[in-house]
């Protein structure tokens, strides 16, 4: 059978999906965005000069519940080659955070071939679906902040949830999705979408679709 599309499930205790606009305090969109799902996948299998993540759908499995906490964290300052040390009571700052809570997701997502890629898509789905039956990952996936761990597996039958929500406009992602080359420093690049999570899932427009909002390109 040849794949057209893979399905898995993420699950963690915690998940914050910042909203841009909350510079200073953390403040969680209702569900995890594409650019966070698409950070997932490619945890699990990425070849970025061979291919792309394109999400196309989100189920939300379980219900939407908040909590919030202050955290301490050291943002002034950062470790480098000429200071090796910093002192966290001078560079301490307390952020409040609006977090979700006991989350739990099945991600619909597509590969995108490269135009230089010569290869096979199928032997791509192959290998990206033996890496989740296997549980294999380049990295510990998060959702969202890296302390919140998340973990993933095959997609089940479980229901979504029976919720309809207009999310308003969402964070889509915040790299050009066609820019792969490896650089000192990656340039923003953020795009929106207008996102509605109806019965539970939420469908996500293709990346050069016009649903999808994005800057003017110099």
């Amino acid at each position: 059978m040849i794949l057209s599309e893979i399905k898995l499930e993420v699950w963690g205790d915690f998940a914050c999906f910042s909203r841009p606009e909350s510079k200073v305090e953390r403040l969680t969109y209702p569900v995890i965005t594409p650019s966070a799902a698409r950070g997932i996948l490619s945890a699990i299998y990425s070849k970025p000069v061979e291919f792309y993540w394109q999400v196309k759908r989100v189920e939300v499995l379980h219900p939407i519940r908040y909590m919030s906490f202050k955290k301490n964290e050291v943002i002034k300052s950062k470790i480098n080659r000429k200071f090796s040390v910093v002192n966290v009571e001078d560079n301490r700052t307390q952020r409040q955070n609006v977090v979700l809570k006991d989350v739990r997701y099945r991600i619909t997502a597509k590969i995108i071939k490269r135009e230089t890629f010569l290869g096979s898509l199928e032997q791509l789905y192959a290998q990206a679906r033996r890496r989740i039956e296997q549980g294999k990952c380049f990295f510990q996936p998060s959702l969202g902040l890296r302390e919140f761990v998340c973990y993933f597996g095959e997609a089940t039958n479980c229901a979504p949830i029976n919720e309809t929500l207009d999310l308003g406009i969402m964070l889509y992602d915040v790299f050009d999705l066609h820019k792969f080359e490896v650089t000192e420093k990656a340039e923003p690049f953020v795009t929106l979408f207008h996102a509605e999570m109806k019965n539970g899932v939420v469908e996500i427009p293709d990346f050069d679709s016009e649903f999808v909002l994005k800057p003017e390109r110099s």
